[in-house]
């Protein structure tokens, strides 16, 4: 889906690592929220609250979930899921577009 309908976009941004990644918070009529966002060429480490499906849009990363010892590729249409309550690593290679949507289950 390239785009959202009848949703409420939070006007500030999500700020994280000196401003290396970025985001909006993007909320559906049914209260679900997904954050469209901006990584610049890097290495991070994000911890979750809930599960997430995270999209990559444009560019190219790798990631290791929580207590894992692989390194997964994920290149511009494809994705990848974090369980809830965990952290993941990220090495960003070039700037990467991503949708990152928030789980209930």
């Amino acid at each position: 889906m390239s785009e959202f309908k009848n949703v409420t976009i939070t006007r500030e941004a999500n700020v994280y690592f000196d401003g290396n990644v970025t985001s909006r918070a993007v909320t559906f009529a049914d209260g679900t929220i997904k954050t469209l966002g901006i990584m610049m060429p890097g290495e991070y480490t994000f911890g979750t609250d809930k599960a997430e499906l995270m999209e990559l849009l444009a560019g190219e990363l790798v990631y290791r979930l929580d207590g894992g010892d692989d390194w997964i590729t994920v290149k511009a249409g494809e994705q990848f899921n974090v369980p809830a309550e965990s952290s993941f690593d990220l090495k960003v290679s070039q700037l990467a577009d991503y949708c990152c949507s928030y789980l209930d289950f």
